[in-house]
């Protein structure tokens, strides 16, 4: 793959123009017994004197939703399948409800860096180092120091940032909706 995409690159091709000038030169007989010197060294500078390639950082919305949406549902089984207090899994399946709900809207949210950024920052991060710190602790430790307690407090805060930033989000379709019905109430 890496091979294919430098062979259809402008470096490749600015390096194979070089070697076509310095076969040029070796035929017009002014490369010497060093012709392959230079036709090598002309491929180099070619390949050197041409722009990068261009780095595409903006992925498609629907991928990227798609990613975190698979992160998020892997870490609700995750949580499933490990010893934690019975109130852990219905808290972080409330907040996967509420991601959910914003990561179904791919485009909207990226249209929303604000809530981009929290929902990556809440399924990528909190939400992992959270859990994992928790299940880090051998049982017993958990259980002597409240460990389940602090997780459970961890998820609480990390549930009222996601209903603040879906609340964020959603709320100009709660305007429109609530404009819709001020226009349908004066036309009757």
């Amino acid at each position: 793959m890496a091979i294919s995409r430098y062979l259809a690159s402008w470096k490749n091709l600015a390096g194979c123009a070089g070697g076509l000038i310095g076969l040029g030169l070796h035929f017009a007989g002014l490369a010497g017994s060093y012709w392959i010197v230079v036709v090598i060294g002309l491929y180099g500078v070619g390949a050197l004197a041409a722009p990068p390639e261009r780095i595409t950082l903006v992925t498609d919305p629907e991928e990227e939703a798609g990613a975190l949406r698979s992160e998020l549902d892997a870490l609700v089984e995750r949580v499933r399948a490990f010893r934690v207090p019975d109130e852990v899994a219905p808290r972080i399946a409330e907040i996967a409800e509420v991601l959910r709900g914003m990561l179904d809207r791919p485009r909207a949210l990226r249209a929303d860096p604000d809530a981009l950024h929290a929902v990556t920052r809440l399924v990528g991060t909190d939400l992992p180092l959270s859990v994992q710190t928790y299940l880090n602790l051998p049982w017993w430790y958990a259980a002597a120091r409240g460990s389940g307690t602090e997780l459970v407090r961890q998820l609480d805060l990390l549930h009222a940032d996601a209903v603040r930033t879906a609340e964020r989000f959603h709320a100009a379709d709660a305007q429109r909706q609530a404009d819709h019905t001020r226009y349908l109430e004066d036309r009757g």
